[in-house]
């Protein structure tokens, strides 16, 4: 069995790489960072070190690794005869490797199992928008593609924090894991992938952890930064910060439990096995890599807005998570463009303007006022800083 995974970073090494590895699949690891690509390219192996409540040491073997810039047309024949195909790119970046999973589609042989294909993405649906870009081919047209492929949806759950310096291939990683993949698609032949959880319903799981690990993860990382914390760990031993990001939890409990039918009982303990992952001493993570991309975390479907809008559309006022934004608002990195984008869009133009801008809101929702307010007060601020 084969495997070819897009995206050969710590996520990919330490999370999908490693369960596929566990599954019997050869992984071909795919990437456009030519050092690292070689440098796999060169290794018989990494290791994974799990810390956490249960650490443990895995050793990743049987993989090899192709650039997907230079090698395109070895990587379409890897794509051509594999079983399954998996990213871990970021949302963004699927467009971008839609054209080569297009072309490893067309060239696979006449009766061939169905390519099956999942992006484990930080992302509703992201796997949806993959298979969107892939029909948009000119390989696809005319539905050329029809059958030869399988797009199935997924939720992905492991915090990688940022790597020590000198761990080379190495990966560290949490101990916990979550993968949940939509059943449906398979029609029955679903892969085997120990570790996996198939499920018929997605939905409800993909925001229960985008409402509760991704929200949770960035409030600690934008209330920490506002407190003047340098680690996720550090700013969650803070009481003042973790009893926020418990007030967050609190808010998003509420409206997953009222939306998708889960308990209360049931989504409290989920609430505290996150609140204790948070605190893992052992992961080296910083609130300035989780908080990064703060546009994209402040968008109209992501972890703030659209469960503040959720609540906001059923006559709750989202107290906690619009002080999660207003911090959001507040977080500066130059190292991060988007941090610099949003700190332009704030310095330029209306309130309001900014608002939609940066949240997609439309200015005759229910939280939009509530948002505009904090985004005014965030420009004062800054107007105040610059005189």
């Amino acid at each position: 069995m084969k495997a070819v995974h897009f995206g050969a970073g710590n996520i990919g090494r330490g999370f999908v790489g490693l369960l596929l590895h566990n599954a019997g699949y050869e992984v071909v690891f795919a990437d456009v960072a030519d050092a690292l690509i070689a440098q796999l390219a060169a290794a018989d192996s990494y290791a994974v070190h799990e810390v956490g409540e249960n650490p443990a040491v895995q050793t990743v073997d049987n993989f090899r690794a192709l650039n997907s810039n230079t090698q395109e047309a070895e990587l379409i024949t890897e794509i051509a005869t594999a079983d399954i195909v998996t990213t871990a790119v970021g949302p963004h970046i699927l467009k971008f490797v839609a054209p080569v999973i297009a072309r490893g589609i067309a060239a696979r042989g006449a009766g061939m199992a169905p390519l099956q294909v999942m992006a484990c993405e930080n992302a509703i649906n992201a796997t949806d928008i993959l298979a969107r870009e892939v029909a948009s081919r000119p390989e696809a047209a005319g539905g050329a593609l029809d059958g030869q492929a399988v797009f199935a949806n997924t939720a992905v759950d492991r915090i990688v924090p940022n790597q020590e310096a000198g761990q080379g291939l190495d990966v560290t990683v949490e101990s916990f894991y979550e993968w949940v993949i939509d059943r449906t698609a398979f029609a029955g032949s679903e892969p085997e992938i120990p570790g996996a959880t198939f499920v018929d319903e997605l939905a409800p799981y993909i925001e229960r952890k985008l409402f509760t690990v991704n929200t949770g993860h960035a409030s600690a990382a934008y209330l920490g930064f506002e407190a003047g914390i340098e680690k996720i760990s550090d700013a969650m031993a803070d009481q003042d910060v973790a009893e926020d990001v418990r007030a967050v939890l609190e808010e998003t409990k509420q409206l997953l439990v009222a939306k998708h039918g889960f308990s209360n009982d049931e989504q409290e303990a989920y609430v505290q096995k996150i609140l204790v992952r948070f605190t893992n001493p052992h992961l080296p993570d910083t609130v300035n890599r989780v908080g990064r991309a703060p546009l994209r975390k402040l968008s109209r479907n992501e972890r703030f807005i659209g469960p503040a809008a959720e609540l906001a559309e059923r006559g709750v006022v989202p107290e906690a998570l619009l002080g999660a934004i207003s911090a959001a608002l507040r977080f500066t990195d130059p190292a991060d463009a988007e941090a610099t984008e949003l700190a332009g869009i704030l310095a330029s133009g209306s309130a309001a303007d900014a608002t939609a801008r940066i949240t997609g809101l439309e200015p005759d929702h229910p939280l939009f006022n509530a948002v505009s307010t904090l985004v005014e007060e965030r420009q004062a601020e800054v107007a105040t800083t610059s005189a």
